[in-house]
């Protein structure tokens, strides 16, 4: 009977033995558990991998302080395009959110997309060596479907806080001088008698193409348009080629 009960006591010893190897083993689990979700990176987003900083089995810490750390994985998220372009801050108090842009992109020629104003920066940046410029966001109204619309595509946009119409308009490249609108502009004037006249114009509106013209011009008066080249000039004798 001694026996029996003191081998009971073992066995009883041995199980509790086990059972607290178990519990090591659970709590080993749990520490490689920890280990392995401190290696492993989620992404907050679905995107495309633009870029991997590391290598394969390469470990990543953190810089000292004042050191930027490069950032282990660029994931682009693809599923909100917009195009960020900085705007003079001359034309930045003009600007609202929600007003109609029009982008154009350098790889897609002759083909203007829809935009709105999204988002306005609330400072002024200022660089060395450029002006001072806001930077504005512009979304697609509807992104491009049939072209190939790549992020990092350049970009230009012209957003429209005021309009005309039934206007008179020239090419800003007819404008002998002067800078922004609403002020007297000049322009060489191809009178019927083959004589070029300097005729001051007073302009309205304007973008990169085109001005509006308030006083100075009448519909079908004949301008120039290649200013640049030798010769012309008010008070000579010009004769009108064939638009090529």
């Amino acid at each position: 009977m001694d026996q029996r009960a003191a081998a009971a006591k073992v066995s009883r010893a041995g199980c509790e033995a086990a059972r607290s190897q178990v519990e090591q083993g659970k709590s080993r689990i749990g520490v490689a558990r920890a280990g392995l979700q401190r290696m492993v990176l989620r992404a907050p987003f679905a995107g495309v991998v633009a870029d991997i900083s590391g290598e394969l089995g390469e470990y990543a810490t953190p810089s000292p302080p004042g050191i930027p750390t490069l950032p282990a994985i660029d994931l682009i998220d693809d599923s909100c395009l917009f195009v960020s372009a900085p705007i003079d801050e001359v034309d930045a108090a003009n600007i609202k959110v929600g007003q109609v842009a029009r982008i154009t992109l350098d790889a897609i020629k002759g083909k203007p997309f829809a935009g709105k104003v999204k988002r306005i920066a609330p400072y002024v940046l200022e660089l060395e060596k450029q002006a001072r410029t806001v930077e504005v966001e512009v979304e697609f109204i509807e992104a491009p479907s049939a072209e190939n619309l790549l992020v990092g595509y350049s970009a230009d946009v012209e957003i429209v806080y005021d309009t005309r119409s039934n206007v008179l308009r020239i090419p800003m490249q007819a404008l002998l001088s002067g800078e922004g609108v609403q002020r007297s502009r000049r322009v060489l004037l191809h009178r019927s008698d083959g004589i070029l006249e300097e005729r001051a114009v007073t302009t309205g509106l304007a973008n990169w193409e085109y001005a509006e013209v308030t006083a100075g011009l009448n519909e079908n008066d004949r301008i120039v348009m290649s200013l640049d080249q030798a010769g012309v000039k008010a008070g000579v004798r010009v004769r009108a080629e064939a638009k090529r």
